[in-house]
């Protein structure tokens, strides 16, 4: 059974038939999936399908993509929807110095601010980074992410990278990239990265995995990527959906899927940290 660590569930692209996608996620075995918010309505769309779905659990965050200076009732609303039950983490935040849709002092502004804010909710933090390598480590490191933890998203770096974000105490996510042919850096990372800090993710709906490259990704599809990953590595499919299940349920604080809703709800709520307003 598997996780989806990080899925985009209200993107428009799933309004016809999102229902299905949540169904199909869980005939393929995609046992819990987490919605990841990338501004304020998005991550409050996250948390109402949260609400709505027991095997569903939510982030919020703003994207560098929305970058901008945080104003007090910005931090004000991203604490309070922080604080919901059914939000496991902080994110997804970070550096996107490819697209750079805001300029890069903004993003960098951004995301520390942010950093604090999941430090006060005691959420660890989904992490985005396109070459920013450097600038996110700095940041990452002068904001002492080990405290909290977090996950590098859709990691794309190399090995020497990887290495680096794993002595920072955050998991790598691999997405459906390790699938296509020419993403030797990436396969030689799924290789080699110690599979207790071993996330997988589809970011759906986008970066469908070989055989689906092409289409529109979706939660289900996640079986492709870890197939892929346990051929690298020479383990079944069933050791790397146990321990990446594992991983992110050690990670995100999620409970076991046996577990009742209300109990869900219950265990999850005490481990938050305290607020400080």
């Amino acid at each position: 059974m598997f996780v989806d660590t990080h899925c985009h569930l209200d993107s428009d692209d799933f309004d016809n038939d999102r229902k299905d996608v949540i169904a199909r996620a869980k005939g393929a075995g995609v046992q819990q999936i987490v919605a990841i918010g990338i501004d304020v309505p998005s991550s409050k769309q996250a948390i109402a399908l949260a609400e709505e779905n027991g095997e569903i659990f939510a982030t919020v965050g703003i994207h560098p993509h929305n970058a901008k200076v945080l104003t007090f009732e910005d931090i004000q609303e991203l604490l309070s929807l922080g604080g919901k039950p059914q939000v496991v983490a902080y994110g997804e935040i970070g550096l996107d110095f490819f697209r750079n849709h805001q300029p890069q002092s903004v993003q960098v502004a951004c995301m520390e601010e942010q950093l604090n804010l999941a430090h006060q909710l005691g959420l660890p933090v989904v992490i985005h980074n396109r070459q920013a390598h450097k600038e996110i480590l700095q940041i990452l490191r002068k904001n002492e992410v080990w405290r909290i933890g977090g996950a590098m998203h859709c990691f794309s770096g190399d090995w020497s990278f990887a290495k680096k974000c794993l002595d920072l105490g955050l998991y790598l996510s691999i997405a459906g990239p390790v699938t296509f042919n020419k993403s030797q850096i990436l396969q030689e990372l799924a290789q080699n990265c110690p599979l207790e800090r071993l996330l997988i993710e589809t970011d759906s709906p986008f970066l469908a995995p070989v055989p689906k490259r092409g289409k529109r990704n979706e939660p289900a599809f996640l079986v492709y990527t870890a197939e892929k990953i346990a051929s690298l590595r020479k383990l079944s499919v069933a050791d790397i959906a146990r321990q990446t299940s594992s991983n992110a349920r050690r990670l995100f604080k999620l409970p076991t899927p046996d577990e009742s809703s209300a109990a869900i709800r219950v265990n999850h709520k005490e481990h938050k940290g305290n607020l400080r307003f």
